[in-house]
């Protein structure tokens, strides 16, 4: 398997690529995994250079932090209540068109960064996804056939949430409880779209202080990732590098059968194939 990272400190990160089991230096093809290599088929081009030994090794690859995978998306758009399950847990049925929410891209950190416990936040969450990585442009897309053709890649992703903010502050909308910094940790690599054979079906889970929380499948998803990605298609332009969101099982805190997170509490996601991911709550300040 071929996975995508960004290594070192914040800010600082280094684009490189692991391929059986080597870590090389992709700053020779490009100054980051943004949306601009993505689109130049950039996990391509950069699989082969690896492949043919033309990039250098990075040293000390394993001692360096692992930064978000990808770097400054232009959006993180974000899909609610597309477990059924988790819908009638949230007090909610399953909805019959995509509900779509966003994040600031500020909320994007690495997978093993800590979560910022904002001032006020009282009822603070954890949601595991799918995330699913935009690769080029897509636009009016004529059918979910040719939606996973804009698929660059696939990332663990844990849309934090605050439920008070959420659901009592926002005026009948969700953001003020998905958008403060820190709310997003993504990673711990990307993993090309062509390398996941089937994104309906992985399992995914999420565990608390090691207790179990969630624990489903991609397959349980009201609307797929293909049919997500055309559907949103109709109303926005996706841009390379764009982050989608598609959702979280049941298991959440918000369903009163698990506390809600606090300082020191730590959270750990993982989809098969993509990794893990872990973050511990820290306060704020």
């Amino acid at each position: 398997m071929t996975t995508f990272r960004r290594l070192g400190p914040l800010g600082q990160e280094i684009p490189a690529v692991e391929l059986d089991g080597t870590v090389y230096d992709l700053r020779p093809l490009t100054r980051d995994l943004d949306g601009a290599f993505l689109a130049a088929d950039g996990l391509a081009r950069a699989r082969e250079a690896a492949a043919a030994g033309t990039l250098p090794v990075l040293p000390d690859a394993d001692s360096l932090r692992i930064g978000a995978p990808i770097a400054r998306p232009t959006a993180v758009l974000c899909i609610g209540q597309n477990y059924a399950a988790h819908a009638a847990e949230s007090g909610s049925p399953a909805p019959t068109v995509p509900i779509l929410f966003f994040k600031h891209p500020n909320t994007v950190v690495g997978a093993y960064d800590d979560v910022v416990l904002p001032p006020r936040a009282t009822e603070l969450d954890w949601e595991v996804e799918l995330g699913v990585v935009i690769g080029r442009r897509a636009s009016y897309l004529p059918g979910p056939e040719e939606a996973l053709a804009a698929v660059a890649g696939y990332v663990v992703s844990n849309d934090v949430s605050e439920r008070v903010w959420q659901k009592q502050e926002s005026g009948g909308q969700w953001s003020k409880g998905k958008i403060a910094a820190t709310f997003n940790p993504v990673g711990p690599w990307l993993v090309p779209a062509d390398e996941v054979p089937d994104p309906q079906g992985l399992r995914l889970w999420s565990r608390v202080n090691g207790e179990p929380r969630q624990d489903s499948s991609t397959r349980d998803m009201v609307f797929s990732v293909a049919e997500l990605v055309h559907h949103l298609s109709q109303y926005a332009v996706l841009e390379p590098g764009d982050l989608l969101n598609t959702g979280t099982p049941e298991g959440v805190a918000m369903s009163g059968r698990f506390p809600f997170l606090a300082v020191g509490d730590v959270m750990e996601q993982g989809i098969d194939g993509l990794g893990v991911t872990r973050q511990r709550v820290v306060a704020h300040g």
